[in-house]
């Protein structure tokens, strides 16, 4: 069986969930408390020495990390449905969606970096909250004019079928609401991550639904 190594919070394990959901796979959940600080136990280093969620271990014993890479494998070995368009510029514009989430708004937000703000560096939650919403707003200013210019009339970020950009959206447009970002600017976001929670695949991979959660 394989088995998902996350947190029901980690905006890179929901990814994956999504992924695996969307090509109808089971898998097994074996949940790392961020918080507590798991993932940087012995075991949890094993799997993946950088000490991050998510890993996957494949039912013929491949271990993996980095959620996007893991996402692309799905998609090699499981091509139905497919995560990426079948032409080449399709899927350029789709990786690149997924990277202006997944490589420039995900990681100057995620714990390890907020733990630092607050730590190390001494900043307080206001000041904290500011950088926090300055990376989304950008973020998302940018993501939605691209969305809003390019193959817009579509129900998800490329066409009518979720792929590999709205699989990193979503995600992120639920960090942005737990700390209470302003999305009204971004209408066509907005309608993008509405169609995607209406499916069953992304439903049933939402923090709230995770066996960790609470």
């Amino acid at each position: 069986m394989t088995t998902l190594y996350g947190y029901f919070r980690s905006s890179a394990a929901y990814r994956v969930r999504i992924a695996l959901n969307l090509k109808g796979l089971a898998y097994d959940q074996a949940p790392v408390n961020l918080v507590k600080g798991e993932q940087r136990g012995e075991d949890f280093l094993a799997r993946n020495p950088q000490g991050l969620v998510p890993a996957l271990v494949t039912d013929d014993g491949a271990r993996l990390t980095q959620s996007l890479a893991i996402c692309e494998y799905l998609d090699e070995r499981y091509p139905d449905p497919a995560l990426l368009p079948a032409d080449a510029a399709g899927r350029a514009r789709v990786r690149a969606l997924a990277q202006s989430v997944a490589c420039e708004i995900h990681p100057l937000n995620n714990l390890r970096v907020l733990k630092y703000l607050t730590g190390e560096l001494g900043v307080d939650e206001a000041a904290k909250m500011t950088w926090y919403r300055h990376w989304i707003t950008e973020g998302f200013a940018a993501l939605e004019a691209q969305l809003s210019r390019e193959a817009g009339s579509g129900d998800f970020c490329h066409g009518d079928t979720p792929g590999l950009a709205d699989l990193c959206l979503v995600p992120q447009v639920f960090n942005a609401e737990r700390f209470a970002c302003d999305l009204a600017p971004y209408p066509r976001i907005r309608r993008i991550v509405a169609n995607c929670r209406a499916l069953d695949a992304f439903a049933r991979a939402a923090p709230e639904a995770q066996p960790d959660a609470g």
